[in-house]
């Protein structure tokens, strides 16, 4: 069969997104019918035009620093060969030079290509624009969702709890984090944190529904592991509750005892007065939905002396790509550990270990953590 001959300049102009072809000196050698939409220039106007140029005559402008940035990718690429997905830059909706005038801030996701030549330098640079403003107003909903359904910090009884929610900042979609206090007759505590899998207004709608159903079961039966059995009775009948992740707790104060039980989730720490952790992981089960046997949930019990912290958290603090789980538990104790004897307060505690053990290129998934001092 014939090969047949393909047409790459027509595959550029046909592609979808905005792209465009620069020198590694940053002058654009070609661009395809969208980005000319893009952007609302001729094609005259573009060709041959160094890039470095825009807002040069205007430094002030808040598009001018957006250009700055893109141009230091460009030459990092071209240096480096390495390809690179910028941080999302956002236009300015008062500039009329480089695109149409809109009625709000436009967010680009912008990324760096290298083309290498037949000796294996950087000849090209392929310069991809997607607007993602849609995308961000959406994640925008979907976050202050799920903010208005999560508790507001408050004291629970004598006892001040110390909550954090922490949404992804690289990812285009909040996830389904949450956390949950429910406070009980006899100087009790049920705390709970939970994970729904997926992201968006989707994943904060079901959120809300088992957190809700969560802390009803937790008032109205008699623990952790009755409470979870319940809550995966309901979650079967919701979509998309299906593997979601949960940690649930109940401190009692006059006992000094915390019962407990997991749905899949990473493990409470119990960061005792001694300055040792404990893992909680003796009653773990798999996430809703996915258990074979749909017999009792397993919980645990463990005494905590006076002095004493348990700690609820998920993934996002703790869970990073290409690396075991262990490893991040592991930095987690050696955070908790060490700020143990110069921080006596759960606020002061939530703040350390955020500081220590989140990524200083921000978050990839959603960090929810919970401290109660015992």
């Amino acid at each position: 069969m014939k090969q047949p001959e393909i047409d790459y300049r027509a595959v550029f102009q046909a592609l979808p997104g905005a792209v465009a072809l620069l020198t590694p000196q940053l002058f654009f050698a070609d661009v395809n019918k969208e980005w000319l939409r893009v952007v609302n220039r001729s094609r005259e106007r573009v060709i041959g035009h160094y890039m470095p140029d825009d807002y040069a005559d205007t430094p002030n402008h808040p598009n001018a620093a957006v250009a700055r940035n893109i141009g230091e990718s460009l030459h990092r690429v071209a240096r480096t060969g390495r390809a690179e997905t910028m941080e999302l830059q956002r236009f300015d909706p008062t500039d009329t030079g480089v695109r149409p005038r809109t009625a709000e801030a436009r967010f680009w996701s912008i990324t760096n290509i290298p083309v290498p030549d037949a000796d294996g330098q950087v000849a090209m640079l392929l310069h991809r624009v997607a607007d993602v403003t849609e995308l961000i107003q959406a994640r925008a909903v979907a976050l202050s969702l799920q903010e208005a359904m999560l508790p507001a910090p408050r004291a629970i009884g004598h006892h001040p709890v110390a909550v954090r929610y922490r949404p992804a900042v690289r990812a285009l979609e909040v996830g389904g984090d949450w956390y949950d206090l429910v406070d009980l007759p006899g100087d009790r505590l049920g705390v709970a944190v939970g994970d729904v899998v997926g992201h968006g207004l989707s994943a904060a709608t079901v959120m809300g529904q088992l957190r809700s159903a969560l802390s009803a079961a937790s008032r109205s039966c008699g623990g952790p592991a009755r409470a979870l059995e319940i809550l995966e009775l309901y979650a079967d009948s919701v979509v998309g509750a299906e593997n979601t992740t949960v940690a649930s707790a109940l401190i009692d104060w006059e006992t000094h005892h915390i019962t407990y039980s997991s749905a899949g989730h990473p493990p409470p720490a119990l960061l005792r007065s001694d300055g040792n952790v404990e893992f909680l992981d003796r009653a773990t089960d798999p996430p809703l939905g996915a258990r074979l046997d749909r017999g009792p949930w397993v919980q645990a019990t463990v005494p905590f002396t006076e002095g004493a912290f348990l700690v609820l958290y998920t993934d996002g603090l703790v869970e990073r790509r290409n690396e075991d789980i262990d490893a991040g538990l592991s930095r987690l104790a050696g955070s908790l550990t060490r700020h143990r004897g110069t921080r006596a307060e759960a606020e002061d505690l939530a703040d350390a270990l955020l500081a220590d053990l989140l990524p200083s290129a921000g978050l990839s998934d959603d960090t929810a953590l919970v401290i109660v001092p015992l």
